[in-house]
């Protein structure tokens, strides 16, 4: 074996399947598949001359060598890091406003500003939740200019996507769909057609009355077809994020736009009772004044977000 290291990529893809048991979750973290990580081991493995996984039917085990090896590497990615954070703070420190409507900052950027502030530390954000970033015609919400030892602002902005004078991004389209949390499943009546909610307690959200872009549970249940429902009786909420723990606590159904609640489903929060989503003209953009496209703390924040929003949809289309 030569002196040379072996690829950083064979290197990193042995650090996630080892620290998580699992080549699956290790390409989910990575954003490559399985057969990927599995390539990239059985290319350490052949470059080190050594076996590092027993592969069993369900699971894989670290063998001695492997055992050895992944604390020092571990070690060794860690002062990658540390180096690299040495040399981001080095530069010029910079701020980052971001508006954005109040449900999208805490179900969605919320569960994944770590991994900005963790990469990025030399960025300081300020994140204000507003309603005002939803669309309306009467109501003006510009991206503002500013100099590169200034705060940057940008909005994340749910509407039509139509923001002259800006760069505008495309997160995502989202839909409508029918959300519970497991323990209602368990103990309730069956919960597997739009006519089932019959016997159960719809959830209403009432923080944005006259918007004609979200369906109510009248609309949904006419479009999923449901019949004997009311869709006007249950509980109203004047705020999203009560809605949202309303559902989560299991007072009944709610509608939620997915993928805001993503992150709530992958962590057992939530459930999708009936696969019926009813999609919504709106879509999520972020929103970037032409005079910010160069400004760092405003081109890395960009490049961070739409990393996200990407991977986010990798992962739903597996």
């Amino acid at each position: 074996m030569s002196d040379r290291l072996p690829p950083l990529n064979a290197l990193r893809a042995f650090e996630a399947a080892a620290r998580h048991r699992s080549f699956k979750r290790a390409a989910e973290e990575l954003f490559v598949t399985p057969a990927a990580i599995s390539q990239q081991v059985k290319t350490l493995e052949e470059y080190l001359g050594v076996e590092l996984f027993r592969r069993l039917t369900r699971a894989i085990e670290l063998t001695p060598a492997a055992e050895a090896m992944l604390p020092k590497l571990r070690e060794g990615f860690d002062c990658f890091a540390a180096g690299l954070a040495q040399a981001r703070r080095a530069e010029e420190r910079g701020r980052i406003a971001v508006l954005a409507p109040p449900n999208f900052v805490a179900r969605w950027l919320m569960p994944r500003l770590r991994s900005f502030t963790t990469s990025y530390p030399q960025y300081d954000l300020r994140i204000i939740g507003t309603l005002r970033a939803i669309d309306n015609p009467e109501d003006e919400l510009p991206a503002e200019p500013g100099r590169a030892d200034a705060e940057a602002k940008v909005t994340v902005r749910y509407g039509m996507g139509d923001y002259p004078g800006a760069v505008v991004d495309l997160l995502f389209q989202p839909s409508y769909v029918p959300v519970c949390s497991p323990k209602l499943l368990g103990r309730g009546p069956p919960l597997h057609r739009p006519s089932d909610l019959r016997n159960h307690m719809l959830i209403h959200d009432d923080s944005s009355p006259g918007d004609e872009e979200r369906p109510g549970w009248e609309e949904w249940l006419e479009i999923a077809g449901a019949k004997g429902v009311d869709g006007t009786r249950g509980p109203r909420f004047s705020n999203a994020s009560l809605v949202h723990e309303a559902a989560i606590d299991g007072l009944g159904v709610a509608l939620a736009l997915r993928p805001l609640v993503d992150s709530d489903i992958e962590e057992g929060r939530l459930v999708v009772p009936i696969e019926r989503a009813v999609p919504t003209q709106f879509a999520y953009y972020l929103v970037t004044s032409e005079a910010l496209i160069a400004h760092p703390a405003a081109s890395t924040f960009r490049r961070w977000l739409m990393a996200q929003a990407e991977g986010q949809l990798r992962r739903r289309a597996r």
